[in-house]
This record gives C-alpha cells, sequence and structure tokens, in this order.
C-alpha cells in the first residue's frame, strides 16, 4: 500500500483519507445517485447493427461502477497515486473496490470488482472507456458518437458497442487528454484537433461548437504486428506476383504513389512497402500526425505543427518537405499529400530522391493525375499545365491503388505505371488490376489478381540492378 496515500511509507489507513461517515452509506441514496448518472440514452433500433459486448462488461459492472466510484474516489490521494505505477495503483484501487463492495453489500463477484477496478484506473490514467476497444486487435477504428453512441470497425464491418461514458464532460476530458499527451489542444478556441496515440493510431477530435451533439472522437488504429507484403498475400489483400513487382519496384528505387479513398489501407500499404527499403539508406518522414512505423535504423520523422492560442507559430507539410531537402535524404516519404507540398514533392523526386513515396486521396488511378495537378496550383505556382504533366511523368514511376471493398477487405485493385507523353496526355499502363467475379455464400468477394503480361517500362532500369529476369518472370 506504501506511496499510494499522502505519504509514501504511510499504511493504508494513511493512505487513504479518512471517511467521516465510518457507517454504512444510505444504499438508497447512493442507488439514486448511481441511477441518475447511468441514465440510459434515447432508445435507438439497432435491428440492423450487431452489438459488440466489451470483454468484463456485466449489468452488474455497469449498474454498480458509477457507485463504487462515489465511494473510494474521495479516499484518493491523487498526489500519491500518480507516484505508482499502472500495475501497483490497479492493485491499489483493486482492494480499495473490494472493502467498499464487502461495506456496502454489494453484488459483485471477484471477476466483476477486477472489472470495477480496471475501468476506474482507466479513467484515472488511460482512456477510460476506450481502453478495452484499444487492446482488441480486431478492432481497426473507434468512433465516438456521443457518450452512449461508440461505434468500432471490425473485420470490416461497422458495429455498435456497449461501451459507455459517464457524459459529455467525460467524452471532453479524454479527448482533451489525448491532445495534451502530444503537446495539442483542444478547446472552443481550436475545436478540431489531429493528434496520435503513443502506439501511432491516428486521433481526429471535433468539439462542440462544430460537433453538435458533443465532443466526436475517430481513433483510426494500425495492427501492433508490422504487416509485410508476404502477410498481405496471405490475407488475399494481392498476388504473390504482384507483391513481387511491388518488392522490385522499390529494390530499383522507383517513386511510388498509393492512392485509395478513406480507410483503404494506404498507410499500412505504404508501412509493407517501406519495409523494403534497404536499412543503408537515410530516409526523412513528413506526416500530419506521425503515422508510419519504418523499421529501418536511420530514420528522421518530422511532424507538423499547428498555430499556437495566438495564431502563431505553425509549421505545415510543405515547410517540412521543403527542410526535408537539406537533410541529405536518400528517400523522402510524406504521410499524404494534399496541397502545395505536392510540387515540393515532385521537385523532390525529380531532383535525385529516387524511391521516395507518399499517399493521396483518390478514387482511381488515373483520378490521380488530375489531383496532382489541381494541388500543384494550389502552391500559388502559375506553371503552364504541360510543364506540371511534364513534372508528373518525370517524377512518379507507379501509382498502386487500395480499396475497401463492400466485405471489408482492402485489395490492391490496380497496379499502374506511368509510362510518358502523347501530346499534353500523360500515358499509363496497368500492370495489374483486381477482376471482380461474383460473390462466395459466405459474403465474401469472389475475384481474380490479373497480371497484363506487358513489359513494364522500368524493365530496363530493373537490370540496371539485376532484377530484370525476376520482373518479367512475376509479370507472368
Amino acid at each position: 500500500m506504501a506511496g499510494f496515500g499522502k505519504k509514501q511509507d504511510s499504511d493504508i489507513d494513511e493512505a487513504i483519507q479518512p471517511d467521516e461517515r465510518e457507517q454504512p452509506a444510505d444504499i438508497s441514496a447512493t442507488e439514486a445517485m448511481a441511477a441518475e448518472l447511468v441514465r440510459p440514452g434515447p432508445e435507438v433500433s439497432v435491428s440492423s447493427l450487431t452489438v459488440l459486448r466489451v470483454a468484463g462488461r456485466t449489468p452488474a459492472v455497469a449498474a454498480f461502477k458509477e457507485r463504487i466510484r462515489l465511494l473510494i474516489m474521495p479516499r484518493i490521494d491523487p498526489a500519491a497515486a500518480s507516484r505508482l505505477s499502472r500495475a501497483q495503483l490497479e492493485r491499489e484501487i483493486s482492494q480499495l473496490v473490494s472493502e467498499a463492495t464487502a461495506d456496502n453489500r454489494l453484488q459483485l463477484n471477484e471477476r466483476e470488482q477486477r472489472a470495477v477496478a480496471r475501468e476506474i484506473v482507466d479513467d484515472m490514467v488511460g482512456l477510460g472507456p476506450l481502453e478495452p476497444l484499444l487492446d482488441d486487435g480486431t478492432i481497426t477504428d473507434i468512433l465516438v458518437n456521443a457518450p452512449d453512441r461508440v461505434f468500432v470497425e471490425q473485420r470490416g464491418k461497422l458495429v455498435l458497442t456497449d461501451v459507455i461514458f459517464r457524459d459529455n464532460a467525460h467524452v471532453l476530458n479524454v479527448a482533451q487528454r489525448i491532445a495534451t499527451r502530444i503537446g495539442r489542444r483542444v478547446d472552443e478556441s481550436s475545436p478540431m484537433v489531429d493528434a496520435r496515440l503513443a502506439d501511432g493510431s491516428r486521433v481526429n477530435i471535433v468539439i462542440p461548437p462544430l460537433a453538435l451533439d458533443g465532443c466526436s472522437i475517430s481513433i483510426r488504429k494500425f495492427s501492433k504486428k508490422a504487416i509485410t507484403l508476404d502477410v498481405m498475400v496471405r490475407q488475399g489483400n494481392c498476388s504473390a506476383g504482384l507483391a513481387k513487382v511491388l518488392q522490385i519496384a522499390s529494390a530499383c528505387r522507383l517513386n511510388c504513389l498509393v492512392s485509395g479513398g478513406t480507410g483503404s489501407g494506404k498507410t499500412t500499404l505504404l508501412n509493407a512497402l517501406s519495409h523494403l527499403i534497404d536499412p543503408g539508406e537515410r530516409i526523412v518522414t513528413v506526416e500530419d500526425a506521425a503515422e508510419l512505423q519504418l523499421q529501418q535504423p536511420h530514420v528522421v520523422r518530422l511532424e507538423s505543427r499547428p498555430p499556437n492560442i495566438e495564431g502563431q507559430g505553425a509549421v505545415g507539410i510543405r515547410d517540412l518537405v521543403r527542410n526535408a531537402l537539406r537533410m541529405r535524404p536518400d528517400r523522402i516519404i510524406v504521410g499524404e499529400v494534399r496541397g502545395g507540398e505536392t510540387l515540393d514533392m515532385l521537385q523532390a523526386m525529380n531532383t535525385g530522391h529516387d524511391g521516395s513515396m507518399s499517399t493521396i486521396h483518390a478514387n482511381r488511378p488515373r483520378d490521380v493525375l488530375t489531383r496532382l495537378e489541381n494541388m500543384v496550383a494550389m502552391a500559388g505556382v502559375n506553371l503552364p499545365s504541360t510543364a506540371v504533366r511534364q513534372q508528373i511523368v518525370g517524377a512518379v514511376n507507379l501509382i498502386i491503388h487500395s480499396e475497401r471493398m463492400r466485405d471489408g477487405i482492402r485489395r490492391i485493385t490496380n497496379v499502374t505505371e506511368i509510362t510518358g507523353m502523347e501530346g499534353d496526355v500523360i500515358t499509363t499502363q496497368d500492370l495489374f488490376w483486381f477482376e471482380y467475379r461474383g460473390d462466395n455464400r459466405d459474403g465474401s468477394i469472389s475475384g481474380t489478381f490479373r497480371s497484363s503480361r506487358v513489359r513494364p517500362a522500368f524493365t530496363e532500369r530493373a537490370s540496371y540492378y539485376g532484377l530484370d529476369r525476376a520482373l518479367l518472370l512475376a509479370m507472368n
């Protein structure tokens, strides 16, 4: 018990602040308070939704958690608790929960008591009710719409959970804790923020007055296990031949753009491609919120910075890309291009930084070319369209397009090579594409990854690296 109270060498009696009401609490009054705090929200039909029951959340736990929290929180010294590790804190809270359960004759078994203690610790030092969802490896997205409306994406499908926050203030407290940990802030003067968790998961937060129904939190989780192209082949995200061509493209230092819609797996695919980079190369990454999980030893990670409360001190992606050029990089990896930084990225690809990569939002590979032109125009440089297209042709070698299909599986649907220009038109050729064939009985999509069997335009470059034979074999 040492260290939990006001003095680290005190026993449990000193660690717990005395409560003047040593007699058993008025159970009926406490029940009324707990019932008020856990009052259910309006009825919503969930006939078309699956409800995910989070492990350890039984009706008894949900009903008594607030009641026990009210009983034990006044007896905890926050300063002393902050000096304990999470494991130590959970042991101390577990004992307090056990005592409160016995003193007030609450009907909770040992497993439920541990669940209550864990949830209280999560509220104190973690992300509250979201912690069990973050620990679940089958969940890829966590979407908080309201205190009692928390959805997740599990195996490609949206699912309603039984996770409930106490109120809007509880959701806002968790949101502020996320932002504060990485030096960001979220308040009425800055009601939107992009943040990240310690494991690299991406977080977007919107609070009132912009979010009309209360604080909204959207978390995009990333797998704790490194996903490689070999893993993607086993999962059916691509074929063995397609993966081999991408491996050769990385080894040949081709400049690649990974395109797709929201949630299509662009960042995951970019991470998989980055695993193929030679460990001896110096890589500089530029991101809005650091998400890339590169395994190479020589990586410099740069992250943009929003303005401070006075509106000063902002450092954008474009500033970081330009600075990266002065850092002697072998490759530059931009998390996503969405504005004027596109011009700087293309210039970097055209000035000796072969093998650079980025992601871009687009519905089809051909749309990538139009978006690149539009984003170059956002840089405020008045260049003729022909000059911009020549810049694109000289910079980008491959467009790798990914989609999240209606069965929830993310697939690489196109590998498109930029081959040159005919007049004012950029010419391309598909090396691979996914051919839809129908639906299986289990609802999954049936299809084949087809190869065009054409000779890629970068075959000559592959021969320089001794990989031309392997490339042609992979295409067949």
